[in-house]
């Protein structure tokens, strides 16, 4: 609510002066726009018979016809008003301004000061023209929300529309008001402080929940932690430098934290290419460093030499793969490791799970132990706790499984699943494996006669699909058998129980984020990267599809990845100082949530906007497609699968008459359709988790107050309407979405960037150029 006014101010009406458009063209607009089909005709049938008997109401009370009309809104959410709101500002409203009119508003706010615009359509509307014009306070129509749905009702003061004859009168055209005139038209009694429940403020607000932390024990309370003073001059080994959120991180630390000491990156050769070559790659290439060439130009491989040290291994080898010369040094000097590695596929071949997810831990432990004063930052995911509801603890618990079978030994069912692998290499080899594969060979090949040499090689091939499918589908089976829905989950917290168990004493701190998405801030405002997390159910929204199977009241948990680079460097703060939490979730849905029925409807609107500014009937079609929550039955009733069975009927059908099956394409569009909702249902319909994050909240408030800014966790402070609608699905369709369809990414220009060419001999500054150092001011923008 704006603040009341110290001065008189200048009112300006919109109507008659700018525009000359009724207050039913703007319901019209929403009730059309209402979320499914049903509701657009049932309401439209109301705006219809409104349209009759209005004339009569508003004869006999202007207040109650302007009341009446907007009970046709009752149910539309307030996240699609304000959007439809923009959307009708800008294609009806703003080319039907009056050039005229809008000139004498910006010389009386030029002449006399801020000026409040007032009008008889909804905030929604009046938002947007305000902020074109460069207003800051509105008076409008309020709409009564209750949990983000509107009841129908106005809110007081109600702003009536003028009389038939308003044209008639002075100033009706200049849109000059006076505040008496104004009261009088509200019908508010006299005084200032009449206009507080009126004026409201042009931009768009959020309220903010407050959240408050109680201590109970006060031994508890959190003492003052600076992140800069306990990372000055640490020794840093980061291994999964070139994932999504290892990035970010390091980005972040080389921008926040000057004063770090060395920072040594892990990372394996790869085709030829040493490790020391891959990162300048990456950091010529990624987006994520953008800042950073435009801070420090042609001379930012001599300012990384400085601070990164790349060292080349493998975290899924013993001694993570280091010569023993480099592994000695690095453990006198190491005073953390951060391990963000891993595979994030939810159900890869088991081979590729247990090294990178599992052995890569063990291997990081036991190098742990062998150095003489390092603590382990271990990067997991909130969803290790499986198939279960309610608020999840911040507890790491050894020998964790979703059923809670009492037997279970993570340690024995780590061996177990090697030797899963080995029974499989061997069973692949087998004599009845071999057979059965040298049939499907000659049916593939249509009985041709091929020679021994072809035959092995098809063979080969073969035995190497068949024995990828199959170690893809037994973990698959065994983790949901245990309660966990995918390997990537079941994995995930087989690593963490060993951590549990093997690094008892040992300074070990383990974070878990829930869904990491589109950053807000940094290292910019929509970077995202990667298919794996909830993109491809993204994109699924943007096309025909309708009928989304989910538990509208679960909530979808998805964290920016500058808030998890942000905690990340909060909790690496606490364990270089020995004041750690075993574990640190990563998460909004305890403080913050949004649920599955609210992530639906905003990736809709997402999609619409976009659509929207798009010309022709494809875009114009898909701008209409609103994916609605439904429950399981009906999606199996109407949507992909029952769609899919009467495509393979009509394919199956004409197959004696065909060539080729005329909707083959369509069916294994629906298949994949139907095996990506199969995928995420884990995520969107079953197990409602509300993640507690305490932990990392407590670290932040023992900020000082000059880190707040730069490091502080707030998950408050995500506006999810803005967050969808205007950083993460449109960040998803220029970084992520390309890659799905199969299509390049935007081009970037080349920027080299050596290091081997920074050494210390040829790192003196030339001449007339300052020497570099962290405090190398930023160039202006």
């Amino acid at each position: 609510m704006a603040a009341p006014l110290e001065t008189p101010a200048l009112f300006w009406r919109v109507e008659g002066s700018l525009l000359n458009l009724s207050a039913m063209r703007p319901v019209a607009f929403f009730t059309w726009n209402a979320h499914s089909f049903a509701e657009r005709w049932t309401r439209c049938g109301g705006l219809a018979l409104l349209a009759l008997v209005r004339p009569f109401f508003y004869a006999a009370d202007r207040v109650f016809a302007t009341r009446l009309l907007h009970t046709l809104l009752r149910g539309v959410s307030r996240d699609r008003l304000d959007l439809l709101g923009e959307e009708y500002f800008h294609y009806v409203i703003k080319p039907r301004l009056k050039p005229a009119g809008v000139a004498r508003l910006k010389e009386t706010m030029a002449a006399h000061g801020p000026v409040v615009l007032a009008g008889q359509a909804l905030e929604h509307v009046m938002r947007p023209l305000a902020e074109f014009l460069g207003v800051d306070s509105i008076v409008a129509n309020r709409l009564e929300f209750r949990d983000g749905r509107a009841t129908g009702r106005l809110l007081e003061p109600v702003v009536r529309p003028r009389g038939g004859f308003a044209w008639l009168l002075p100033g009706s055209r200049d849109g000059k008001l006076t505040a008496a005139e104004l009261r009088r038209d509200l019908g508010l009694p006299d005084g200032t402080r009449a206009f507080e429940s009126a004026l409201l403020p042009a931009r768009r607000t959020v309220p903010r929940p407050v959240r408050p932390l109680v201590l109970f024990d006060s031994r508890s309370r959190p003492e003052p932690l600076s992140v800069r003073q306990a990372l000055r001059g640490k020794q840093i080994l980061l291994v999964g430098g070139t994932g999504f959120i290892g990035k970010v991180w390091l980005a972040k630390l080389l921008t926040a934290c000057a004063e770090v000491g060395r920072i040594y990156l892990l990372i394996r050769r790869q085709r030829g290419q040493s490790g020391l070559n891959r990162f300048e790659r990456l950091v010529a290439e990624s987006p994520v460093f953008d800042a950073l060439h435009e801070r420090y130009g042609s001379r930012l491989g001599q300012f990384l030499a400085e601070r990164i040290e790349v060292v080349e291994g493998d975290v899924t080898r013993l001694g993570l793969g280091l010569d023993p010369e480099v592994a000695a040094r690095l453990g006198r000097a190491l005073d953390l490791v951060l391990n963000s590695s891993g595979l994030t596929d939810f159900n890869p071949d088991l081979r590729q799970a247990l090294a990178t997810n599992v052995d890569a831990t063990v291997h990081l432990l036991d190098f742990l132990r062998a150095c003489d004063h390092a603590a382990l930052l271990h990067l997991s995911t909130c969803y290790v706790v499986g198939a279960r509801d309610g608020r999840v603890p911040e507890e790491l618990e050894p020998d964790y499984n979703p059923t809670r079978v009492p037997v279970f030994d993570a340690e024995r069912e780590w061996q177990a699943l090697h030797g899963l692998v080995r029974q499989a290499e061997l069973r692949a080899e087998s004599p009845e494996v071999t057979e059965e594969l040298r049939a499907e060979v000659l049916k593939r090949t249509d009985g041709k006669d091929l020679t021994p040499v072809e035959i092995e090689n098809h063979l080969r091939r073969y035995r190497s699909r068949w024995l990828r499918n199959y170690l893809t589908e037994m973990p698959r089976r065994r983790a949901q058998e245990l309660g966990w829905p995918n390997t990537y989950t079941f994995t995930k917290s087989l690593a963490e129980s060993l951590i549990a168990q093997r690094g008892a004493g040992l300074p070990i701190a383990v974070v878990r984020p829930s869904i990491v998405e589109t950053s807000v801030c940094e290292p910019f405002r929509g970077w995202n990267e990667g298919i794996n997390t909830s993109a491809p159910l993204s994109h699924l929204l943007g096309t025909y599809f309708r009928q989304l199977p989910t538990n509208e009241r679960k909530c979808l948990d998805l964290i920016p990845v500058d808030l998890v680079s942000r905690g990340m460097l909060l909790v690496a703060a606490a364990l270089v100082e020995r004041r750690h939490q075993p574990l640190y979730q990563l998460a909004t849905s305890a403080s913050n949530p949004c649920d599955m029925r609210r992530s639906i409807e905003l990736t809709s609107l997402a999609h619409r906007k976009h659509y929207r500014a798009q010309e022709g009937l494809v875009h114009w079609l898909r701008s209409r497609f609103d994916t609605i929550p439904v429950s399981k039955a009906r999606y199996q009733r109407l949507s992909a699968p029952a769609q899919k069975a009467l495509v393979q009927i009509i394919n199956r059908s004409t197959a004696p008459f065909l060539r080729r099956p005329p909707l083959e394409r369509i069916e294994r569009t629906l298949a994949r359709v139907e095996k990506l909702i199969e995928l995420y249902e884990p995520f969107i319909l079953h197990n409602e988790h509300v993640f507690e994050a305490d932990n990392v909240e407590l670290l932040s408030r023992a900020l000082p107050p000059d880190e707040q800014e730069a490091f502080g966790y707030d998950a408050l402070c995500v506006d999810w309407w803005d967050y969808w609608i205007n950083i993460h699905v449109p960040a998803l369709r220029r970084w992520v979405y390309p890659l799905i369809e199969g299509r390049p990414l935007e081009a970037r220009p080349p920027r080299p960037v050596e290091m081997a060419a920074a050494r210390p001999a040829e790192s003196a500054p030339r001449a007339g150029e300052a020497p570099l150092s962290p405090d190398t001011p930023w160039p202006s923008s």
